[in-house]
């Protein structure tokens, strides 16, 4: 595309061409549910799909009850562990376990593993009525696996008048952060705020007090309009932002940040040296952080231990989430032999 599409459902429907063509599906709004902030029918038929010996014992027990009691307890599974628990580890069931994802396998030895990260159904939704208590009020995309919304996204297009930072207005002014689908940790685990120029993401909707930090590639823009430095030219003439659809949502990345990138902190607020309660937050690694750890563990892979590399970093930039991150890798990265490319890492 060598110019910019000049509506707002134009820059949209580029981004969800781009993921169906690479294997996501769409999944209709009508087959969301407010209430649970699932897609119930998308739950049922990856867990058939993927896992039929237990879906026949569970059927044996409930019979024509077993998809409205998976969905019960999913959903109550969901709202005490929260969605990264649950999409790493399942839920339970009548005492049986269910998985809600699989990721894909750190070797090639066992086929199995593999056919079930195959298996994944990614799924785009545009222009979602997500709120019980508003049901007009919609978003304008969401990313789910196998019917269980992991993502949001605000898209803007200056050329309509609106950009970015309207974006995050919305999300700020518009969205109710109490809805099931947006509450801290239990549904969507990220959001982000695009136009053509800049992606803004925040892993924790509050109000006024929500906190966007810059998905960019870090390059300033002219004219002042970016708070915090923009994009790039795309070299192959399209947007700017290309890159979160092209690249990041692109679905082995996107099982990666679901499987090994986002984790939660946990920070213990004390009163006279008493825990009185403990404060959470989603980490959700910013585009050179992600760029700088895959970059590294694709050299080792190819290259093997030994050699040296060096990193520039500015202060605040994330440097010891990005060694934790690559640590966390290199302990179980392979070759393309399936041999173990390191025995153990230290970190000094």
């Amino acid at each position: 595309m060598s110019h910019y599409q000049t509506r707002e459902g134009a820059f949209e429907s580029v981004l969800k061409d781009h993921l169906l063509d690479r294997g996501y599906k769409v999944v209709p709004n009508s087959e969301f549910d407010r209430d649970t902030a699932l897609f119930p029918s998308e739950v049922l038929a990856f867990i058939q799909d993927t896992q039929p010996e237990t879906w026949t014992k569970l059927e044996n027990l409930l019979g024509e009850r077993t998809g409205e009691q998976v969905i019960t307890d999913l959903t109550k599974w969901l709202d005490d562990h929260g969605c990264l628990s649950t999409l790493r580890h399942g839920f339970k069931c009548y005492g049986r376990r269910l998985h809600v994802a699989y990721f894909r396998p750190v070797h090639g030895m066992n086929p199995d593993l593999q056919a079930r990260y195959e298996a994944n159904r990614l799924g785009i939704t545009r222009q979602l009525h997500y709120d019980p208590e508003h049901p007009k009020r919609s978003i304008d995309t969401v990313l789910s696996v196998n019917g269980v919304p992991v993502a949001t996204a605000e898209l803007k297009n200056p050329m309509t008048g609106s950009d970015v930072n309207d974006a995050i207005k919305q999300y700020e002014e518009k969205r109710n952060p109490q809805a099931p689908l947006l509450r801290f940790k239990k549904r969507a685990l990220v959001h982000f705020a695009v136009d053509p120029d800049e992606v803004h993401m925040t892993t924790r909707l509050a109000k006024g007090s929500t906190t966007f930090l810059p998905f960019n590639k870090g390059i300033p823009l002219e004219g002042g309009r970016s708070r915090k430095g923009g994009n790039p030219p795309n070299p192959d003439g399209g947007y700017k932002t290309a890159y979160l659809w092209e690249e990041v949502w692109e679905k082995d990345s996107w099982m990666e940040i679901l499987q090994r990138f986002i984790h939660i902190d946990t920070e213990e607020i004390k009163k006279d040296g008493i825990t009185v309660e403990e404060d959470e937050t989603i980490i959700f690694p910013r585009y050179h952080q992600l760029e700088c750890v895959r970059q590294l563990v694709a050299s080792a892979k190819e290259e093997g231990p030994g050699e040296d590399y060096l990193i520039q970093h500015s202060t605040g930039s994330g440097k010891s989430k990005s060694i934790a991150w690559l640590v966390h890798r290199l302990v179980s990265l392979h070759d393309d032999q399936d041999n173990a490319v390191f025995d153990g890492v230290v970190v000094v």
